[in-house]
């Protein structure tokens, strides 16, 4: 058989094409799953509503500039009916695109010069009326055509819907008129206060003239692009507006303006702290249409102590038009008002010592976690931010002046148990256990060339202690040997030393290593055959603790004099456990049981000669 005939056959074999099927759209399914998937709830449909008007203006605008710009609601129970003086539509419009699911009238050939200046870009918005409408009833004449007879478009919930033309004294004007009936369960949402409410809150930075029955809905310009006599008056003004959109007094306010992003808007302070871990929530408009009012990702994480409302026309939406879509234009637009809210902090700084110091009161954490990364800033804030020292709460600047060597703990319990003695023996140590300090110290030289950083550890304080006479420790070798003794099992050593403040009788040290060590020699002491082998292979050779006993204190002078080994052990244990409690260290099992065991015994040893005498 020749190819020819080959291919023949298998043509003759082929099946015959099939003409194509449309995909069947079940309305109501469709809605249930833009109710609960695409969109946050119902109050959506008014926004959608707003946002076709206003881009039917803006679309008779790019083709009619003197053309008029009116938006107007009009709500009463159970019924909404909203006209626009916008482009209007023609029968072959109605039919191409009110009933076509997911194509825009934004797409329409002609209009295309205009579309940036559009709200809406998904062709879905009419859908969002069916959230609280079981009827909607569109009336509109096109500016376009003007011989054109006006049109009706009704559509039901049920995905029917009719189209008829209508007498020209119908509608006279361009424009278009949508009329909603509610649902059951719904007529709330089309109530006179309702419809006023959401149309404020979606439409207050509308460029248009948007009202409600007569009651104006936008407000323009902007809180933050108004005149003002003064600055004064400017930041009572802005006070109220904070107040009005998230409830709060705000300590000051931050201007934000992004020319190239054609970002404008304004920064909210906290007046009260708040987690960094707390995602904040900003308002933002798009082209002067609320987008949402929880918005994340518009300013940096480091951020946290402000709110913003901002308007933009250049950053994208998502395609519910509640969210901002995450792109590089977002984030230039982030890193940029970030810049600006650090030209702030700089500012404060620089020239208004008393505003800052105000805020640093309230938000000292979240300056530090920029700083941590932003040596510039860190530079500017340097004699601002507060950190707790042996010298009181002072400025990194201004502890560095006072010390050659700037010591530092990396943990609380480390500082409490180092800094009375180091203060008392002239060593200046800051505190790095709190949240980003020890990381800011650490960087300190960076900004500051020539300073010395060290870390604070059990070593260094006890080098800085003075020693004690040889001949005097010797003839206390007796009492340290019982004292060591006891305290060998709990993995503490004894020393002498002689430091002030004499009113404390002994200092327990010990540093992250040895701790952890403890830990785990206590963990392997209580766990099963298997998890004991496990922890002890993970046995490491940490430091041991140390009691430094102090050989100026009264009280450990009478107790070195002591003979008794079982009373000079049971000293031991005291001091160790007041060493513990004074330093706040978490007590372990074995220590508890120490310190109870040592009271008892210390009780005892007391009324033991007072009872035999009784006898």
């Amino acid at each position: 058989m020749d190819s020819q005939t080959s291919q023949s056959s298998q043509a003759s074999r082929s099946p015959a094409p099939q003409s194509p099927h449309l995909f069947q759209v079940d309305l109501r399914g469709l809605v249930d799953l833009l109710s609960h998937h695409l969109y946050s709830g119902p109050k959506v449909y008014l926004r959608e509503l707003l946002q076709n008007a206003v881009d039917a203006v803006t679309a008779r605008r790019a083709v009619q500039p003197d053309a008029p710009a009116l938006v107007r609601l009009h709500a009463t129970d159970g019924t909404l009916r909203v006209e626009d003086s916008g482009i209007g539509l023609t029968e072959a419009d109605v039919h191409d695109l009110l009933a076509t699911i997911g194509r825009s009238s934004k797409r329409a050939e002609d209009l295309q010069e205009a579309r940036s200046d559009f709200l809406g870009r998904f062709g879905i918005g009419l859908l969002a009326c069916f959230l609280v409408a079981e009827r909607i009833r569109v009336v509109s004449r096109s500016a376009r055509t003007p011989g054109a007879p006006p049109v009706e478009w009704t559509a039901s919930d049920d995905g029917s819907y009719t189209v008829r033309t209508l007498p020209g004294p119908a509608r006279p004007e361009p424009g278009t008129t949508v009329y909603l009936t509610a649902r059951g369960g719904a007529a709330e949402w089309l109530s006179p206060q309702r419809v006023l409410r959401l149309a404020r809150d979606f439409g207050s930075l509308l460029p248009y003239d948007v009202r409600v029955g007569e009651e104006p809905v936008t407000g323009l310009p902007a809180p933050w692009d108004r005149p003002y006599p003064s600055p004064a008056a400017r930041r009572g003004a802005l006070a109220r507006h904070c107040r009005e959109l998230f409830g709060f007094a705000p300590l000051d306010s931050i201007d934000l303006d992004v020319p190239l992003a054609g970002v404008r808007g304004v920064a909210y302070v906290l007046p009260s702290a708040v987690s960094p871990a707390q995602r904040a929530s900003h308002r933002v408009h798009l082209k002067g249409m609320l987008l949402t009012e929880r918005a994340e990702q518009v300013l940096p994480d480091w951020a946290f102590f402000v709110r913003c409302v901002l308007d933009t026309d250049s950053l994208r939406p998502t395609a519910s038009r509640e969210s901002l879509y995450e792109d590089e234009m977002l984030a230039a637009v982030r890193e940029a008002l970030g810049e600006r809210i650090r030209s702030w902090l700089t500012g404060l700084a620089a020239g208004d010592p008393e505003r800052l110091a105000a805020f640093l009161a309230v938000h000292h954490l979240g300056v530090k976690s920029l700083a941590r990364h932003d040596r510039g800033m860190l530079r500017t804030m340097l004699p601002w931010l507060p950190f707790e020292t042996t010298d009181g709460r002072l400025s990194l600047e201004e502890f560095a002046q006072r010390h050659p060597v700037v010591h530092f703990t990396r943990t609380v319990e480390e500082y409490r148990q180092v800094a009375p003695i180091a203060s008392a023996q002239g060593v200046g140590v800051v505190n790095g256990g709190y949240t980003y300090d020890s990381e800011l110290v650490e960087a300190l030289p960076s900004v500051r060339p020539g300073t010395v950083v060290a870390e604070l550890d059990a070593d260094t304080v006890t080098a800085h202690l003075d020693a004690v006479d040889p001949g005097e420790e010797r003839a206390l070798s007796g009492f340290l040997a019982a004292a060591r003794a006891k305290l060998d099992p709990l993995g503490c050593d004894v020393v002498l030393r002689a430091f002030h403040p004499l009113s404390v009788p002994a200092l327990h040290l010990d540093d992250r290593a040895g701790r952890h060590e403890q830990a785990r020699a206590a963990a392997e002491e209580q766990a099963d055959d298997l998890w004991a082998g496990i922890l002890g292979s993970l046995r490491g050779s940490a430091p041991r603790g140390r009691l430094v006993l102090n050989h100026l204190n009264p009280l450990v002078r009478r107790i070195g004099s002591l003979k008794d080994p079982e009373l000079i052990g049971t000293a031991a244990e005291s001091l160790y456990g007041q060493a513990l409690l004074r330093a706040q260290r978490p007590l372990r099992p074995a220590d508890s049981a120490l310190l109870n065991r040592a009271f008892i015994d210390l009780l005892a040893w007391a009324t033991h000669g007072e009872g035999e005498g009784d006898e």
